[in-house]
């Protein structure tokens, strides 16, 4: 199964995994998913770390290349992604995470998040237990 992660989700398997939810750490860690993470992640750390809302602790380029040898791949993010935010109803104003969303769908993939506000977009989002 392809599984997208949300920046927490990302977050916390390169630098805190005793945070992640048992079920999205047995998922990361199953063999059987290929596990995707993108670039509008390291966009919204950089973007928070700059001004002051997030210690991140390693550089975003660190977590890119952390979360690569974790195995995870880069999922580009592509014209189609970003066109289909349009379609997106305005439940959640956060354009990292109207990305994110946006990506999953196209892909598809599954959407790893801790967000509750995101399970309204899409039967994709699946939110931790």
């Amino acid at each position: 199964m392809r599984l997208l992660i949300d920046t927490d989700v990302l977050l916390w398997a390169a630098g805190a995994p005793d945070r992640l939810p048992p079920s999205f750490r047995d998922a990361l860690e199953s063999p059987e998913n290929d596990v995707l993470f993108s670039p509008a992640s390291i966009w919204e750390v950089t973007i928070k770390t700059q001004i002051g809302r997030l210690e991140l602790g390693i550089s975003p380029e660190e977590l890119a290349s952390t979360a690569t040898q974790q195995g995870f791949q880069e999922l580009a993010v592509t014209a189609a992604h970003a066109a289909s935010v349009l379609k997106l109803p305005l439940h959640h104003r956060d354009p990292f995470d109207r990305i994110l969303i946006a990506q999953a769908i196209v892909e598809p993939a599954r959407f790893l998040t801790v967000d509750r506000a995101l399970v309204r977009y899409s039967p994709l989002v699946e939110l931790a237990q």
